[in-house]
C-alpha cells in the first residue's frame, strides 16, 4: 500500500509539474503578445487621417479609371452601331445587285441595242458606287484558300493538286460591310 501511495504521489507530482510548465508557457506567450503590441506604436491622429486620405484617393482613382473604361467602351459601341446601322438594308439590296450582274452578263451575248446594254451598265455602276460609299466591299474568293470565316461550301469537287482546299468556283458572291462579313460567299471547294 505504501508503494502504491508513493507511486500515486509521484504521478500527481509529475502532473503538477507538467501543469506548471504549461501555465508558464502560456504566461510567456501572453507576455510576448503584449510586448509585440507595445512594440507597434499607435498611429497618431495625423497619420490615421493621412492613411484615410490615401485609401480614399486610391478608391477615387479606381472608380475614375472604371468610369473612363466604361465611357470609352460605350463610345466604341455607339460607333459600331452607327457604322453598321444600314446593314439590314444593304443586305437586302445585295439581291438587286446580283440581279444587275446577271442581267449584264446575259446582255453581253444578246443582240439587243447597244444603248440598252449601256443603260444597264450605267445603272449598275451608280448603284454599286452608292453601296461602296456605304462601306460595302465584294469578296474575292476564286482561287483563294477555303476559309470558314468568309466562305460557305456548297459542294466539293475533285480537283488538281494545286487547287485542293481552294475555292474552285463562286456560286454567290460574298460581301464585307466595314470589314465585317455581311454575306458569306457560297463556293465550290476542290478536293
Amino acid at each position: 500500500m505504501k508503494k502504491q501511495n508513493k507511486e500515486e504521489a509521484a504521478e500527481q507530482e509529475k502532473q503538477t509539474v507538467e501543469e506548471n510548465q504549461s501555465s508558464q508557457e502560456q504566461t510567456e506567450e501572453v507576455k510576448e503578445n503584449e510586448t509585440e503590441k507595445e512594440v507597434q506604436p499607435e498611429l497618431s491622429k495625423e497619420e490615421e487621417l493621412e492613411q484615410k486620405v490615401a485609401d480614399l484617393n486610391d478608391k477615387y482613382l479606381r472608380l475614375y479609371s472604371d468610369f473612363e473604361n466604361f465611357r470609352k467602351r460605350t463610345i466604341k459601341e455607339k460607333g459600331d452601331l452607327i457604322s453598321n446601322a444600314s446593314q439590314g438594308v444593304l443586305k437586302d439590296m445585295l439581291a438587286v445587285l446580283d440581279d444587275f450582274e446577271r442581267a449584264i452578263d446575259n446582255n453581253q451575248t444578246s443582240e439587243d441595242a447597244e444603248s440598252i446594254k449601256q443603260g444597264f451598265q450605267l445603272i449598275y455602276n451608280k448603284f454599286n458606287n452608292i453601296l461602296t460609299a456605304k462601306g460595302l466591299k465584294p469578296m474575292d474568293s476564286k482561287g483563294e484558300v477555303f476559309d470558314i470565316d468568309h466562305h460557305e461550301a456548297i459542294t466539293n469537287i475533285p480537283a488538281e493538286d494545286d487547287m485542293k482546299g481552294k475555292v474552285v468556283d463562286v456560286v454567290e458572291k460574298g460581301y464585307f460591310l466595314n470589314d465585317k462579313v455581311l454575306r458569306y460567299a457560297k463556293v465550290v471547294v476542290g478536293q
